[in-house]
């Protein structure tokens, strides 16, 4: 790990490589775990699976991808984050090769909902709160809007080559190109990433020489930290707040659009190529937008900053059911709006986090916010998938999904905000 830090020298602090191997992880493990939306129909014409059955799958799939946030936040300040990373990525290219022998639902939520989803949950969200915490001190909006986008392009931009290759050769190709993906990044952890700046004689970036050193890897026990963690926080009113509109983030993104769109588009007779196009599409804007976000993060107040994002992505949602009966403009439309605002929200709810709840607890705290961000997404994947099978539309979910995104525009005005002090009266 020195050899690399010596080659890159004084002028470039090693912690731009650090986030540019967890970019490279979270971009794989974020494609792995949207990869079930490109595999919905090629399966339901093979098995005959209903929509809601295959929906259950990834509900699961995405509900542990949220709640394995905590407990790899935790482990990673016992164990290492190198460690943990290396088992995680293991088991996710394992599962996600075993996955190609499937022949029974209950296999793929055995192998996509438990083994995929609990390994994608690792290299997640709470990976890059770790990442931003132990390396920086400055720039963080920045980097976490960096790397936020990486988890957010990587379940789209590469989900048209995917679907191209369900169509041509079949599902489990897929299967196989993305196990192998899983597995081209583990060299790069094992060999690039240390566990702090002190690995490599830094500091973090923008931390001033005189502070103090940060503390090492803790002997406590990675389920102890992380209940420990939501016991203190869980006793205060910012943290639910953060829960619940987190929880309306992931309905109105991963669960509803990201796992459903695709089968959306084939309602109005559009191909899953066409369908996964437009997901890319969304998902190079939200490169840009999320990365916006963060560097706003850095300078203006991130309660206002929220406002905006969740209340402007309610109203494109709303469109959404009117934008296929708009000839030309209509999706491209709702690909640069929507993709912009996609998941632009995590650098200000993660900032918010470190504000109230301080540097060494931040990424364990948003770990169980981001397993509400999770549970929000299973909710809206297996109810838009039994809406869609009951009325055979998904215009209410898409109606339902906007609503709760005017909903969180209001509760995320409340994070953070000091009591008000009784003022004496002048006598």
């Amino acid at each position: 790990m020195n050899w690399a830090a010596g080659l890159i020298g004084r002028r470039f602090h090693y912690g731009w490589l650090t986030v540019a191997v967890v970019f490279l992880v979270l971009l794989a493990a974020a494609g792995t775990r949207a990869t079930p939306s490109v595999m919905m129909v090629p399966l339901e014409h093979q098995f005959g699976w209903s929509r809601a059955t295959i929906s259950l799958a990834i509900s699961v799939n995405i509900a542990l991808y949220g709640l394995m946030g905590p407990f790899a936040a935790a482990a990673m300040q016992r164990f290492g984050v190198r460690p943990t990373l290396l088992i995680a990525l293991g088991t996710m290219a394992l599962g996600v090769a075993l996955s190609s022998l499937m022949t029974q639902p209950w296999q793929m939520v055995l192998v996509w909902g438990v083994m995929v989803g609990g390994a994608t949950g690792v290299a997640a969200l709470s990976l890059s709160a770790t990442v931003v915490t132990r390396w920086f001190t400055t720039h963080r909006g920045l980097v976490m809007g960096i790397l936020t986008a990486s988890s957010a392009t990587g379940q789209l931009v590469f989900l048209p080559m995917l679907a191209a290759i369900a169509e041509h050769y079949g599902w489990r190709q897929v299967v196989w190109v993305v196990a192998a993906a899983a597995a081209v990044v583990l060299p790069l952890v094992a060999f690039l990433l240390p566990e702090r700046p002190a690995d490599v004689k830094l500091r973090p970036y923008g931390e001033p020489h005189d502070a103090p050193v940060a503390a090492t890897v803790t002997k406590q026990n990675p389920l102890a930290i992380a209940f420990g963690t939501l016991a203190m926080a869980s006793r205060t009113r910012d943290f639910w707040l953060l829960f619940f509109s987190f929880f309306i983030c992931g309905a109105s993104t991963n669960g509803y659009v990201g796992t459903h769109l695709i089968a959306m588009c084939g309602d109005y007779g559009m191909s899953e190529v066409q369908g996964a196009s437009l997901l890319a599409a969304m998902g190079v804007f939200d490169l840009f937008g999320t990365t916006l976000s963060g560097w706003l993060s850095d300078r203006f107040n991130s309660r206002v900053l929220l406002f905006w994002y969740y209340g402007l992505r309610g109203l494109s949602l709303m469109y959404l059911p009117h934008a296929f009966g708009i000839d030309f403009f209509g999706l491209p439309l709702f690909a640069v709006f929507y993709g912009l605002d996609w998941i632009a929200t995590v650098p200000p709810t993660v900032r918010l986090a470190t504000d109230v709840y301080g540097k060494e607890s931040a990424p364990v705290v948003f770990g169980w916010v981001v397993a509400g961000h999770q549970l929000g997404a299973a909710f809206a994947a297996l109810g838009a998938g039994m809406l869609r099978a009951s009325l055979g539309t998904y215009t209410v979910a898409s109606m339902i999904s906007g609503g709760l995104c005017l909903v969180a525009a209001v509760i995320v005005l409340r994070i953070n905000r000091p009591a008000k002090v009784p003022q004496p009266q002048a006598v």
